[in-house]
């Protein structure tokens, strides 16, 4: 185990420039406050007197100091908007000066209640989103807000259960604001095309911005790989017989766009195959290699293939601004990697691709989701499901595609090779924390500001270790624009609604329109722009006053030194886990990043602002939250219309649910290809496997399903404009 730094002396200092900030964060539409229109009747309070609230104006109102019982949080007690015992213990003094108890408001909710002039009852019973509305629905009465997913709440609502907030969209004029700004968001969250009917109020935890990216120890890169005259070392291992076979062409030219070195622009380069070859096809040709020949042919192949657009920093390819990776470059450097441990690490253990929680199914399915990125395979990080829109404007499955088997069975040719961590494939209990703090670990593919954390508590920065994001790949992807595919980066990891979300209880309400309108305002007050702060940031004791930078184009707030302080000392520099557990913000509604951005260690910063330039300047293309002009790029949205017979018709196609499940304890098949290869008799290759999820597990009719509801939000979307 090697001896950790301080926090105090890794505490990052912020260098924010544009360049570095384009396209960082999410694109949140922020619209002012307007009056209702002028046949919108604001609802009566119980008294049948309307009454002003002291909340900003929305045009409904309630008698002052409402009472609203909250089944509300995010998914376990620590993330509920009371404290709970363990997280507050004796008393928990926070950087406003406050000491705070087990059952009391925390510091966002009791300015929320403050701002609205309501009071909170906690009923929330510290569940996810699923058990909570499951321990409610059959006493919805006792509660006024709860928390739910998607589909429940909908279900809900249909059945005449849950508010259709819809129906008051003229008195919330923020949030309505937002729902015609973001379209796909509008269609993800209406329950029923017909009536246009609204059940729950959203969740982002951050919104049209990329979620996960590739993450490498990029001084391990530049060790191997820069610097003049031949790669040489005292000691090395061999590549493993070769197995993986070439993805990219083996002859011809492939060209593609890069941004520029400073940032500045866009300019193309050449992968010259007729002059260098494929650098896997000729690894593969040599066979089992020493790690010093293994590096000096990929140096090689690096300075033909680009025509020396790299000099001697050949890391570049891999990890800077101008990076141009494709998938079977990533093979060549993991085998270099795997077969140098003793110049890497000094030991004869290095792990080349790796997942943050190898026990983890939920942690583990991002190797699946990488390997979508690595192919040009859609649907493999989709919002909903494994759907994704194709550019005939249908609905897709990656579960009954051939190029999904593919893609897994080139994965599993890198795990025969060893290149895919030994604690993957075993489903041990092993983590990336402890491969990055042993120097065991490369490469994996996660969320940047909780990763790249670990370059305070597991890296010694002053050795010149560093891990950070790289670049997204190139990769063939197949959008409609040409037949024979376009070679360009794009990802799917795009930040859209989320499943789970609050919804007004009915029952629960009743007839009391002071607490019907209460609940409007409240989710009306968190769409707006004070609003949107308060639910990312708190309250304003947590931010320097008076001080802002530029964040996606607009002004934002800077924590204070004592929120960022506390952030380490309570959270180990995690800014959801201490947003959520004592802030109390983050647990729904609207989540901008510009907070987490200003946590996210400088080396995070580094790797995260090459790849912001790069979706800025059109290098890496994304889903939109638009209905878009080449259905391709249309996000799939979170939620479809599917009434409850549908939903209960989809749950009962167990195979499709038990064998691609993405959950904690759950199995998923594709990783199981991954580690295994093909072991039912039934399924013995891509296209076997593909006919069999679509005619003998009920993909065919599941998609029909799916597809009448897509169809129904088309017809809608017509309907907005």
């Amino acid at each position: 185990m090697r001896k950790m730094k301080s926090f105090a002396a890794m505490l990052l200092a912020i260098v924010m420039t544009a360049s570095l900030l384009a396209g960082c964060g999410p694109s949140i539409q922020v619209e002012q406050s307007q009056p209702p229109a002028q046949n919108s009747q604001p609802a009566q309070s119980g008294g049948g007197q309307a009454t002003p609230s002291a909340a900003p104006a929305q045009g409904l109102t309630y008698a002052p100091g409402t009472t609203l019982r909250m089944a509300t949080g995010y998914n376990n007690a620590k993330t509920g908007l009371f404290f709970d015992p363990e997280t507050a213990g004796e008393g928990v003094t926070l950087a406003d000066g406050k000491t705070y108890h087990a059952g009391e408001l925390k510091p966002t909710w009791v300015e929320v209640q403050n701002q609205l002039n309501v009071v909170f009852e906690n009923q929330y019973q510290g569940n996810s989103a699923s058990k909570e509305f499951d321990f409610w629905k059959e006493r919805l009465g006792d509660v006024d807000m709860v928390s739910g997913t998607a589909t429940k709440l909908t279900e809900n609502g249909e059945a005449g259960n849950v508010v259709n907030i819809a129906e008051y969209l003229d008195l919330m004029p923020n949030f309505k604001a937002y729902l015609d700004a973001n379209p796909i968001v509008r269609l993800s969250i209406t329950g029923n095309t017909d009536t246009g009917a609204i059940y729950f109020s959203p969740y982002f935890d951050g919104v049209d911005d990329i979620e996960r990216m590739p993450l490498m120890r990029t001084d391990w890169v530049e060790k191997l790989l820069n610097g003049e005259g031949e790669f040489t070392a005292s000691a090395s291992g061999q590549t493993a017989a070769p197995k993986y076979q070439p993805y990219m062409p083996t002859s011809g030219k492939v060209e593609v766009d890069v941004v520029k070195a400073d940032g500045s622009g866009v300019e193309k380069v050449t992968k010259d195959y007729d002059t260098a070859g494929n650098i896997v096809d000729k690894m593969n040709a040599a066979g089992s290699m020493d790690g010093v020949a293994a590096v000096n042919m990929l140096r090689a192949y690096i300075d033909q293939a680009y025509g020396g657009y790299y000099g001697t920093n050949r890391a570049d390819l891999f990890v800077g601004q101008n990076a141009a990776w494709d998938a079977d470059e990533l093979v060549a450097l993991l085998r270099c990697v795997t077969s140098n441990a003793q110049t890497l690490n000094g030991t004869n253990n290095v792990q080349g691709l790796f997942t943050r929680e190898d026990n983890n199914n939920q942690r583990r399915v991002d190797m699946f989701r990488f390997t979508g990125t690595l192919f040009g395979v859609r649907g493999l990080e989709s919002r909903q499901d494994y759907l994704y829109v194709g550019a005939d404007n249908q609905l897709h499955d990656a579960r009954q595609e051939e190029d999904t088997y593919q893609a897994m069975e080139r994965m599993h040719a890198m795990v025969e090779e060893g290149l895919i961590s030994k604690a993957f494939i075993d489903g041990s209990e092993e983590s990336s924390k402890t491969y990055l703090e042993n120097d065991l670990g490369f490469m994996h593919y996660d969320y940047n500001q909780t990763q790249t954390i670990l370059n305070a508590t597991a890296l010694q920065a002053d050795q010149g270790e560093k891990y950070m994001a790289a670049m997204v790949p190139v990769a063939r992807w197949y959008d409609g624009s040409s037949e024979d595919g376009v070679y360009m980066r794009f990802t799917e990891s795009w930040r859209s609604v989320k499943t789970d979300g609050w919804g007004i209880s009915k029952a629960g309400v009743g007839s009391d329109t002071d607490k019907l309108n209460a609940c409007l305002a409240l989710i009306d007050f968190a769409y707006s722009e004070k609003g949107q702060i308060l639910m990312s940031y708190g309250p304003d004791a947590f931010i320097k006053q008076g001080e802002t930078f530029l964040f996606n184009g607009r002004e934002m707030p800077v924590i204070a030194d004592a929120t960022r302080d506390e952030l380490w000392s309570k959270a180990n520099g995690n800014y959801t886990n201490y947003a959520r557990f004592y802030l109390g913000s983050t647990l729904s509604f609207l989540k901008s990043q510009a907070f987490e951005y200003q946590c996210t260690h400088e080396v995070g910063q580094q790797g995260a602002g090459y790849i912001s330039t790069a979706i800025g300047l059109g290098v890496i293309k994304h889903p939109e939250l638009a209905m878009a002009s080449n259905p391709w790029y249309t996000i799939v949205p979170t939620v479809l219309p599917t009434t409850k017979v549908e939903n209960d018709t989809v749950a009962g196609y167990t195979e499709l649910q038990d064998q691609f499940n993405q959950q904690k304890d759950g199995k998923n098949m594709l990783l199981d290809i991954i580690v295994n290869g093909y072991t039912d008799a039934a399924m013995q290759d891509a296209a076997s496997t593909a006919a069999n999820v679509t005619n003998a597990w009920s993909g065919k009719q599941y998609l029909a399903i799916k597809q009448g509801a897509w169809q129904k939000d088309i017809t809608y979307y017509e309907t907005l404009k």
